[in-house]
């Protein structure tokens, strides 16, 4: 059985920890997609761990992880991300990396910094970690796949020529910057196969195996549905399919395999990264959320910017879980709002005096603004509480309010940064 785990909103909802939770009962866990631009964190009797690369399941030994098709693969962060969980005690993970994933070179985080530095104040908040650039060229037909590393020297050597002259083309005319040498690259991707050799399989063969054997395999979604290239508030998204239907095409699996798809979503609302975000809050009203929120404030796991803060908003998370096809809602992080008084909730957008409830294109959301309704504040910490009915009143209500809006069962609730702080919850809908 193959179950994903999605983010409803514009990522860092809180994945992680769902996903490791739900590793315990898995075979297998994949990355279908997205790179080392974004991260998840996990705390566990190891300590505390920002990936970005891994999948959330290596911290248990009976689990085996899967880089998939999908995934921009940054082979130095990789080999970084494991000597760091091992050193720490954490058992060597279980590792397979697809033949056909795209490598990301070093020269796509250059260009990526370059062109970032030619937009200055129109750039796109990129993390310079070469993912757009490496998904560029992957479509144009120029990437490296990780199967490439291992082709006949005079091949590679040939297919390196011709990638640096269409490169250098743009370091010496458009960004004025040195040249890149053919050898050099060969160079390095000689010692990347060195690297990644260990690891690299048919992924594709072993799932279809693992399908047919029925094994619980565990699909794991970088960012939110927001960020999708096709679905999010474009141009501001990553370069790759963050919603479940592309966990199919990123693992390598039958899509009609997947039968539950958990979208996260946190309990208020956050993002990194530029682009529309109609219920933001500013000032030190945002201040005040961002340092209460999340696991040690709200802090990006891969670049530690600042994310911008809002209130719930229920149409965007609306549309994040039915474009995700989501069959249940994990909602995070309920326990930083127990500060307020009332807590306000976007159940609208106004776009030119009128009021919708579906969620628009760019165009139309730049123009958005927030219709808010104020749900009573339960003015003390629920952190520690494992029974939905425990909790006070209106905290309950909140979630139930959500779970209306968002017309999507909620059945986890997280109450704290621990594994164990997981709320079962029977949805009303």
């Amino acid at each position: 059985m193959i179950k994903a785990i999605v983010g409803a909103n514009w990522g860092d909802e809180g994945k992680g920890k769902i996903t490791d939770m739900m590793a315990r009962e898995s075979d297998i866990v994949v990355r279908f997609q997205g790179g080392s631009n974004a991260g998840h964190t996990i705390k566990n009797e190891y300590g505390k761990f920002p990936l970005h690369m891994l999948p959330s399941g290596v911290f248990y030994s009976h689990t085996t992880c899967i880089l998939g098709d999908g995934v921009a693969l940054n082979i130095p962060k990789l080999m970084e991300e494991i000597n760091g969980i091992v050193s720490k005690g954490v058992p060597a993970p279980k590792l397979l990396v697809s033949d056909r994933a795209h490598i990301v070179m070093p020269y796509h985080i250059l260009l990526d910094t370059y062109e970032e530095a030619r937009l200055a104040g129109k750039a796109y908040g990129s993390t310079k970690a070469g993912i757009a650039p490496c998904y560029s060229d992957k479509y144009a037909k120029i990437g490296f796949q990780v199967n490439e590393l291992f082709m006949p020297e005079a091949d590679l050597r040939a297919k390196i020529e011709n990638v640096c002259t269409l490169k250098n083309t743009l370091f010496k005319y458009l960004y004025h910057q040195p040249e890149l040498d053919p050898n050099q690259v060969y160079d390095t991707m000689m010692e990347y196969k060195e690297m990644i050799k260990p690891y690299v399989a048919n992924t594709n063969a072993f799932l279809h195996k693992a399908v047919d054997e029925g094994k619980n395999i565990l699909l794991e979604g970088q960012l939110g549905a927001m960020k999708d290239i096709d679905h999010g508030i474009y141009p501001m998204v990553t370069s790759s399919n963050t919603i479940a239907a592309y966990g199919a095409a990123g693992a390598g699996v039958p899509p009609y395999e997947i039968k539950e798809i958990i979208a996260v979503s946190k309990a208020y609302s956050s993002s990194v990264g530029a682009g529309a975000f109609v219920s933001e809050i500013f000032g030190d009203e945002a201040e005040e959320l961002r340092k209460r929120g999340g696991d040690g404030g709200e802090y990006g796991a891969t670049t530690g910017r600042p994310r911008r803060v809002g209130w719930y908003d229920c149409v965007a998370s609306r549309y994040g879980c039915k474009v995700q096809g989501a069959t249940q809602v994990a909602l995070t992080v309920i326990d930083p709002l127990g500060y307020l008084d009332e807590i306000p909730m976007c159940v609208g957008y106004d776009i030119d005096g009128e009021e919708h409830q579906d969620f628009p294109n760019t165009t139309y959301l730049y123009r958005a603004k927030p219709i808010l309704k104020k749900m009573p504040g339960w003015k003390c910490d629920v952190t520690g509480i494992r029974s939905f009915e425990d909790l006070p009143k209106e905290c309950q209500e909140y979630v139930n309010e959500i779970e209306r809006q968002i017309q999507c069962p909620i059945t986890m609730v997280s109450n704290g940064p621990a594994r164990e702080d997981i709320i079962k919850r029977t949805p009303l809908i």
